[in-house]
């Protein structure tokens, strides 16, 4: 593998996606919220710089290509799975939470049984918005727990957990909707050439 930069940011969030779970093991609440949420938005963000840069310099490269959805789909599934363990198995989160990890799975999967003939499941442009509102629900979620412990020791302060969490589990429903559509779409593709 090619050492530049677009690849080097696509490993660090590769690493970063346990280390959100992570977090909750050595740090206590609300610190491991924040720790986590810094951590996510962070690594997310790198996901627009990676491809940027490997466009703009021509380092595009099949070790990036492939190294970048997964590590998109590991930041997105730890993360869920992160917050479902907070949520207490709340279902309007569990419901489009499980969605999600299913659809990723499953179109990791048709990518690896079509081998050389996954090159007609690339990446369409309504995935990375399905990517973008993934991150952008999650990284609203997060927000929520440390809201909820800075509420709990001002009772002033404006409970902003009740809101994030409303707010992050319609833009979850958002994301699961593009999520499925997506996986149909890729479903679609790969029909024919699955026998």
């Amino acid at each position: 593998m090619k050492w530049t930069l677009p690849n080097i940011l696509t490993v660090l969030r590769l690493l970063a996606a346990p280390g959100v779970a992570i977090m909750f093991l050595y740090f206590a609440r609300p610190w491991a919220d924040w720790f986590a949420l810094v951590l996510f938005v962070t690594a997310a963000i790198t996901d627009f710089f990676d491809g940027y840069l490997a466009r703009l310099w021509k380092q595009e490269s099949k070790i990036g290509a492939m190294l970048d959805p997964i590590a998109d789909k590991a930041m997105v599934v730890i993360a869920l799975m992160v917050i479902t363990g907070f949520s207490g198995m709340n279902p309007w989160f569990l419901l489009p939470a499980t969605l999600i990890m299913f659809r990723e799975v499953f179109v990791s999967g048709l990518r690896e049984y079509l081998g050389d003939t996954a090159g007609l499941l690339k990446v369409t442009k309504l995935a990375k918005w399905k990517t973008t509102a993934q991150m952008v629900a999650i990284a609203v979620l997060f927000s929520t727990g440390a809201f909820e412990h800075h509420a709990m020791k001002d009772p002033d302060f404006v409970d902003l957990s009740q809101i994030s969490w409303f707010v992050g589990v319609v833009l979850l429903w958002v994301a699961a909707f593009l999520t499925f559509i997506t996986g149909m779409d890729y479903f679609r593709k790969a029909l024919p050439y699955l026998k």
